[in-house]
């Protein structure tokens, strides 16, 4: 939330933020950037199942070594942060919480995956 909140915020287009935040798909992206964002989904759900193609693919978009290279530090780092909170039960303070409200809108709020919060 606070990334998508960040990008709403700070952006001249808050419906593509808004995409970015809740669906991807239906954001108007070039094809490297929705390229990077496949790929980003696919190492994160299934790392495992990345082959050489997947990094062909990139490369077809026309992505440099360092692009692509970056992609997947960014996607590890992200989600090894992300387990490690989670592993470790850290929660976002209530007040946190409230905040990153102010920029939703009443839509999104009403989202149960993304506002449901885990009790203890």
């Amino acid at each position: 939330m606070s990334h998508g909140g960040f990008l709403r915020q700070h952006s001249d287009d808050t419906e593509l933020a808004n995409h970015i935040m809740h669906d991807y798909n239906k954001a108007d992206l070039d094809d490297q950037t929705r390229g990077m964002l496949d790929f980003a989904v696919s190492l994160t759900k299934d790392p495992s199942a990345n082959r050489k193609a997947d990094i062909e693919r990139l490369r077809s978009l026309g992505l440099s070594e360092q692009q692509i290279l970056s992609t997947v530090l960014i996607t590890c780092n992200f989600n090894f942060m992300t387990r490690l909170a989670d592993g470790l039960g850290v929660e976002v303070a209530e007040t946190r919480f409230e905040d990153a409200k102010r920029w939703m809108s009443a839509d999104v709020q009403t989202m149960p995956w993304l506002m449901d919060r885990k009790e203890a």
